[in-house]
């Protein structure tokens, strides 16, 4: 993975931060934002526990690539997301219209392996929370592929902890109908955002390196969430789970066309 794709100031020199904030503006309020409004008709609860200025992050499950768009629907305020490194390398049409909906909008691509790369996204969001902005993030990691809810990683604790800043729990509901994997839009019904009360982490000041704090908050934020949607929880991280319901599918399988069934 290239490093300077990961590692990616969200507020380059020369006035691009700028640019970025108006095709943000212009996607949500003209070009897209509207439409998505009339036809989906999205509920939205307890925007009002996300505070009007000062930073904060947003951390959300995630159902459907779609949740990009009506998260940031919910709110008056701009949030910046961390952004798997796919939506920014993909091929043909989709693949051209996320890079520039996520490139444009100063969206942070990570490369979810770990490692250097997840060092510079964790960067390049504390320097977005430095600015008193809302930074979002998923802390699954990737879209839940059964609509459960998995266990979350860890790095959305440490930012919280270095930044020292409110962790604001959210979920979104439906969007997995709407947009399943493989598919636009595949039914139109209404989604609901949620926002929960902003949790505060104040009390684990200067831990930010102590892994068994670090999981204790993570834990206590997927709580949240699991509250917020209504998601069945399992104490697995997402990957591991969907290669396991893979093996699982495969032996399935085998045992379906054994002679010996």
């Amino acid at each position: 993975m290239n490093d300077e794709l990961v590692t990616v100031d969200p507020q380059p020199p020369g006035g691009r931060r700028n640019a970025g904030r108006g095709i943000y503006w212009a996607l949500k309020n003209v070009v897209l934002g509207p439409t998505v409004r009339r036809l989906f008709r999205p509920i939205e609860v307890g925007a009002e526990n996300v505070p009007a200025a000062g930073a904060a992050i947003v951390a959300s499950n995630h159902l459907s690539y779609a949740d990009w768009l009506f998260l940031p629907l919910a709110l008056d305020r701009r949030i910046t997301f961390v952004a798997k490194a796919d939506y920014f390398t993909g091929a043909g049409l989709k693949g051209w219209a996320q890079k520039r909906f996520f490139a444009g909008t100063g969206q942070v691509p990570i490369d979810r392996s770990g490692g250097r790369a997840s060092e510079g996204a964790l960067r390049a969001g504390l320097r977005v929370l430095e600015r008193g902005e809302l930074f979002g993030i998923y802390p699954e990691g990737t879209r839940s592929h059964d609509g459960r809810l998995y266990k979350g990683r860890t790095g959305v604790a440490r930012m919280a902890l270095l930044a020292d800043v409110p962790v604001i729990p959210s979920a979104v509901i439906g969007t997995d109908l709407i947009a399943p994997p493989g598919k636009i839009i595949h039914k139109v019904i209404s989604p609901t955002v949620k926002f929960g009360k902003p949790l505060d982490f104040s009390r684990y000041a200067g831990m930010s390196d102590d892994r068994f704090i670090l999981r204790s908050i993570t834990d206590e934020i997927m709580y949240a969430i699991m509250e917020l949607s209504g998601q069945e929880y399992v104490d697995l991280y997402a990957p591991a789970a969907k290669e396991l319901a893979a093996k699982e599918k495969a032996a399935d399988d085998e045992a379906e066309t054994s002679p010996q069934a």
